[in-house]
C-alpha cells in the first residue's frame, strides 16, 4: 500500500508540475499585465518601472521559478481588478463553492443510488419508467436552462425558494457556512439540485445496469441458494459489488462539480470561486486565471488519489501482487 501510495503521489505532483507550467504561460504570455493595472494616462517610465517592479524583466526561467515558488507558498499574486491576494479571494469563495459542490454530491449520490437500485429490482414497474423518463431530462437539458426553469417555478411562481445568492451565513474563524440559518438552508436548495441533477441522472443509470448485470452473476444465484434473505442478497452482496465503478464515477463527478460550478454560481449569483473565475474572464484577470486552473487541478489529482484507495478498500482483488489471482 505505501509503494502504490508513493506512485501516486509523484504521478500527482509530475501532473501539478505539467498545469503549472500551463498557468505560468497563461500568465505570461496571455496578455501585458501591466495594461491591466495602470490607466491610459500612465506614463511610459511609470510602466517600466511597475514592470521592473513585478520582475517582468527577469528571464523567462527566472520568472517561471519565482512563480513556482510562490504557488508552493500558497502565493498567487494581487489580483488586477480587485488589488487583493489572490489566495485570499479564493479563501474567501471557497467556503461557498465547497459547501454547494457538497450538497449538489449528496444530492446525486444518495437520490442516484437509490433511483438506481428501485429501477434495477423494480424495472417494469411505472415508477421505474418514471425514474428513467426523468433521468433522460436530467442529461439532456444544460445546467442553465435548468437553473432558469427551477427559479420560474420556485422563486417567481410559488415564492417557496430564493433565486439568486446565498442568504445570511454565520462565520466560524475563516470559514463561512449558511447550513446554521434558514435562509441559508433555502438559498442552497435551488443550485445544488441545479448542479447534481445530471450527476444524480448519470449515477442513476449507471447504478441500475451495474445492478442487473451483477444480479446475473453466479455467487448472487449461490446467495439465493444459500437460503440467504432477499434484503441480504440485494444489499450486502449486489449492491456491494455495484458500488465499485460508482466510487469512479463519482469520484471524478465531485471534481468535476466543483471545476464546473461556474454556470450554475453564475445563473444563481452564487458568491463562490466559479463566479470569481467568470469576473476574472471578463476582465482578463491572469493571476485568479492561473490560480484557479491550479486549484482545480489539485482537486482532480487529490479526488483521484482517494479514489484509487477507496478501490483497494472495496475490492479485495485489488490488493493482490501482481501476476496473482485471488
Amino acid at each position: 500500500m505505501l509503494a502504490f501510495l508513493l506512485r501516486r503521489v509523484i504521478q500527482a505532483a509530475a501532473v501539478l508540475a505539467v498545469v503549472g507550467l500551463i498557468a505560468f504561460a497563461m500568465f505570461r504570455f496571455a496578455g501585458d499585465p501591466v495594461n491591466q493595472i495602470v490607466g491610459p494616462d500612465t506614463t511610459v517610465a511609470e510602466r517600466a518601472q511597475i514592470r521592473t517592479d513585478l520582475g517582468l524583466d527577469d528571464p523567462v526561467l527566472v520568472q517561471f521559478v519565482r512563480y513556482a515558488g510562490n504557488v508552493v507558498r500558497g502565493q498567487f499574486g494581487i489580483s488586477y481588478q480587485f488589488r487583493q491576494p489572490v489566495s485570499q479571494l479564493l479563501a474567501e469563495r471557497m467556503p461557498a463553492t465547497l459547501e454547494l459542490a457538497f450538497c449538489a454530491t449528496v444530492f446525486a449520490l444518495v437520490v442516484g443510488i437509490l433511483m438506481g437500485v428501485y429501477c434495477a429490482l423494480r424495472r417494469d414497474s411505472w415508477l421505474a419508467g418514471l425514474f428513467q423518463a426523468v433521468s433522460l431530462i436530467g442529461i439532456s437539458l444544460p445546467t442553465f436552462l435548468i437553473g432558469i426553469l427551477l427559479i420560474y417555478l420556485f422563486s417567481v411562481t410559488l415564492g417557496w425558494l430564493p433565486s439568486y445568492g446565498r442568504g445570511d451565513t454565520v462565520r466560524l474563524g475563516w470559514w463561512t457556512t449558511g447550513f446554521l440559518t434558514a435562509s441559508g438552508l433555502k438559498a442552497l436548495i435551488l443550485p445544488s439540485v441545479t448542479l447534481g441533477l445530471f450527476q444524480m441522472t448519470l449515477i442513476m443509470r449507471l447504478v441500475r445496469a451495474e445492478m442487473l448485470e451483477v444480479l446475473r452473476t453466479d455467487y448472487i444465484r449461490f446467495a439465493r441458494a444459500r437460503g440467504l434473505t432477499t434484503r441480504a442478497v440485494h444489499l450486502r452482496h449486489a449492491l456491494k459489488n455495484t458500488l465499485v465503478p460508482v466510487i469512479t464515477i463519482a469520484g471524478l463527478q465531485l471534481g468535476s462539480v466543483i471545476a464546473f460550478s461556474i454556470i450554475t454560481e453564475t445563473v444563481f449569483q452564487w458568491p463562490g470561486m466559479g463566479l470569481l473565475f467568470v469576473q476574472a474572464v471578463q476582465n482578463v484577470d491572469i493571476p485568479i486565471m492561473s490560480a484557479y486552473l491550479l486549484l482545480v487541478a489539485l482537486i482532480f489529482v487529490t479526488i483521484n488519489l482517494v479514489v484509487d484507495i477507496l478501490y483497494t478498500v472495496v475490492d479485495p482483488r485489488l490488493r493482490l501482487p501482481a501476476g496473482r489471482t485471488a
